[in-house]
This record gives structure tokens, sequence and C-alpha cells, in this order.
């Protein structure tokens, strides 16, 4: 299983960001998925995930600025982010409940 996560960049506060991972090996139509992200000196945490049938969860942190979503034909899950916040800044990564090798993620840095 391969998942590889793009899209990072360096945004101002308030702006937008849209990332992609592109999978192989499973199918995330049915299996969940989910965004992570790690910053300097914290552990890892969920983002947002998305279940194989209908549902999303997001963290406390970015509900109401993140958008998670996936295109089957392409197997790719996305993740939409605004209204950023310094504190966004992380590498994001994706994953299926930490089953896989998580792989280098994609930087998001929020200057304020």
């Amino acid at each position: 299983v391969q998942l590889q996560a793009s899209g990072g960049g360096l945004v101002q506060a308030g702006g937008s960001l849209s990332l992609s991972c592109k999978v192989s090996g499973i199918s995330v139509s049915t299996n969940v998925m989910g965004w992570y992200r790690q910053a300097p000196g914290h552990q890892r945490e969920l983002v947002a995930r998305i279940f194989a049938g209908v549902g999303t969860y997001f963290v406390d942190s970015v509900k109401g600025r993140f958008t998670i979503s996936r295109d089957y034909t392409k197997n790719t899950v996305y993740l939409q982010m605004n209204s950023l916040k310094p504190e966004d800044t992380a590498v994001y990564y994706c994953n299926s409940q930490g089953r896989f090798p998580w792989g280098q993620g994609t930087q998001v840095t929020v200057s304020s």
C-alpha cells in the first residue's frame, strides 16, 4: 500500500489549501481514510476521517473549516482546508487507521 500526500505549501492566515492523497493498494471506497498531522514537538493527531459508507469526522479544532472527500475513480482522498490558522502548521499525512507506512507527508505552513 502506498499513500502519497501532496498539495501543501505556505499560505497566510485566513487562506486555503487543498491536499490530495493518491492511494494505491487499497480502495478508498471500502476503507476508512483519514488525514493526520504532526506539528514539531507534538504527536501525530487525527484531523479528519471519511468512512467507507456515509459519514465524516473532524477534530474540534478544524470543524467548519476543513472538509474531506474522495474520488473513487482516481482512488484519491482530499482535504480542503479553509480559514487556515498558524496552529494548522504541520506535516499532513493520509492513512487508513494508521495501518500502513506513513510516507513523507506534505508540509503546510500558515503564516500570521
